[in-house]
C-alpha cells in the first residue's frame, strides 16, 4: 500500500535586529514524516525485476532525468508555481521511496491505464497541481516513470539554482526547536551568501548529543558540533599521547 507523507512544514522567521540577515525563505523539512494511506487502490501486480544499469546506462539515465526536470521547472516558472511544484516533487520523491510503488510503476506488464488510475488517486490524495499530475502521466507514456526519483532530485537542483537556495541537512539526536533551526539557517546563509536557506532535519542517535550540518555542492561542507566528535577527538588525543609515551 502506498504511503503519502504530509506536506513539509514551512517556517518564515521575522527579521531580527541583529546584523545576521534572516533568509527570505527558511523551509524546515522533518524526515521521515507520518504517512497517510491510499486506501482504495491496491498495488498488487505480477512479479517484475528491473534490469541493472552499467556506468554508461547511469549517465544516460541522469541526462534524461535532467532534461525532464528542466522541462518541468520551465513550466512551473512560466505559470508562477515553482514553489508549489517543488513541494509536489518532494511528495512524489517520498512516495516513490516505497519499493512497492516503484515495483508497480516500473513493471511493464501493468497496463498504462492502471498506472494512470493510480496517478489520479495520488494527485488527489497529495493535492498535486494539475501540471505535476500530467507530468507523471507523460513519464508513464514515455516509459520514463522508472527514473522519477532521479528527476525529483534534478528538479530540486533546478529549483535551488533558480531561487538561489542553499539546502542544509541538520542531524541531531532529538528534534531541535524552530528558533534553533532558524539560527542555523542564518549561519548557513552567512557562510554561503545564499538568498534562501532550506533546512532538512534528520534524527541520528549515534551523535549522542549536539548536531551536525551538511551543506554546499553535493554536501561537501560539514560542520560537526556533536558530542560524538568531541569524544572521538579526546580518544584520538589519548591514543596519540599513549603512542608517544610508548615510543619514549
Amino acid at each position: 500500500m502506498a504511503a503519502i507523507p504530509p506536506a513539509p512544514v514551512a517556517l518564515r522567521p521575522a527579521s531580527p535586529s541583529s546584523a545576521i540577515v534572516v533568509p527570505m525563505s527558511f523551509s524546515l523539512h522533518r524526515l521521515p514524516s507520518a504517512p497517510r494511506r491510499l486506501c482504495s487502490l491496491r498495488l498488487a501486480s505480477p512479479s517484475f525485476r528491473g534490469c541493472r544499469r552499467g556506468a554508461a546506462g547511469a549517465v544516460i539515465m541522469d541526462t534524461a532525468a535532467s532534461r525532464y526536470a528542466n522541462a518541468l521547472a520551465d513550466v512551473a516558472r512560466s505559470n508562477s508555481s515553482l514553489e508549489a511544484t517543488n513541494t509536489d516533487m518532494e511528495k512524489v520523491d517520498r512516495l516513490f521511496a516505497d519499493p512497492e510503488v516503484q515495483s508497480f510503476f516500473a513493471n511493464p506488464t501493468v497496463a498504462p491505464d492502471r498506472k494512470a488510475e493510480l496517478v489520479k488517486e495520488i494527485a488527489a490524495s497529495c493535492e498535486l497541481r494539475p501540471h505535476t499530475a500530467n507530468f507523471l502521466n507523460i513519464l508513464i507514456e514515455m516509459q520514463r516513470i522508472d527514473i522519477v526519483k532521479e528527476i525529483a532530485r534534478e528538479f530540486e537542483a533546478c529549483y535551488n539554482r533558480m531561487t538561489n537556495t542553499e539546502v542544509a541537512i541538520v542531524s541531531s539526536v532529538i528534534r531541535l526547536e524552530p528558533q534553533d533551526l532558524a539560527h542555523i539557517a542564518q549561519a548557513v546563509q552567512r557562510l554561503t551568501g545564499a538568498k534562501n536557506v532550506r533546512i532538512k532535519t534528520v534524527l541520528d542517535p549515534s551523535l549522542i548529543a549536539g548536531f551536525t550540518i551538511r551543506y554546499g555542492p553535493s554536501g561537501s561542507k560539514f560542520i560537526d558540533m556533536s558530542v560524538k566528535k568531541q569524544i572521538n577527538d579526546i580518544a584520538s588525543q589519548l591514543d596519540f599521547s599513549f603512542t608517544s609515551h610508548s615510543l619514549d
